[in-house]
């Protein structure tokens, strides 16, 4: 296991270096993406103006209230809280996110499937997790709203944050093919086939 703090955005050495179990750190800007997002991003062909080449996105919708544009506010959002959304539901985003718009890290909770991890591995990716409930911590990592767009589709909008110290993250799904997920599985499986063969049970 290693800790990197890496600033965005990435390159794909820089993501390959990762390996399941490693913490990351991350600095610089973090890009807020969800459901709604991506569902116009790519099944209604709305392009972005933000260039997400190399970033990190996170699965959110975060809690903002509109305040008035100032220096400490320069698109007109104060963020409330800022939390991670369930990435699961956004399994088929992930091959579009890297090819089309470039992202090479995803972060979210819960984890993503098979095919998220093959476009990891082919194109240079990589999942961090966040543990659930942790809204409030990661807000003190987000400094600054910085910009939105798609802004209609608020609070699914695409945030730009301004971060710091944002982490440490795990690194759950790796460029290398490897998944925490699936070796929590696969552990599962053999610990439940091992009780019920002591039961004198057959596993399906």
């Amino acid at each position: 296991m290693a800790h990197y703090e890496l600033n965005t955005p990435v390159t794909e050495a820089q993501v390959r270096q990762l390996r399941i179990n490693d913490t990351v750190t991350l600095q610089t800007t973090l890009y807020g993406i969800r459901d709604a997002t991506q569902i116009h991003m790519f099944d209604r062909q709305r392009r972005t103006r933000f260039d997400l080449r190399g970033h990190a996105v996170i699965h959110t919708a975060p809690n903002v209230k509109k305040v008035p544009i100032d220096a400490a506010h320069p698109c007109g959002y104060e963020s409330i809280c800022i939390g991670t959304t369930t990435s699961d539901r956004m399994e088929r985003f992930t091959r579009p996110l890297m090819t089309e718009n470039g992202v090479r890290i995803i972060i979210g909770k819960g984890g993503l499937r098979e095919d998220s991890l093959s476009a990891f591995k082919e194109l240079g990716g990589v999942y961090l997790a966040i543990v659930g409930g942790t809204a409030a911590l990661e807000t003190t990592w987000i400094e600054q709203i910085e910009d939105v767009d798609l802004d209609d589709l608020n609070p699914e909008s695409l945030w730009k944050f301004r971060i710091k110290d944002f982490g440490p993250l795990l690194v759950a799904m790796d460029s290398h093919g490897a998944s925490l997920y699936s070796e929590v599985r696969d552990d599962a499986a053999a610990r439940r086939a091992k009780v019920l063969a002591s039961l004198g049970v057959k596993s399906a």
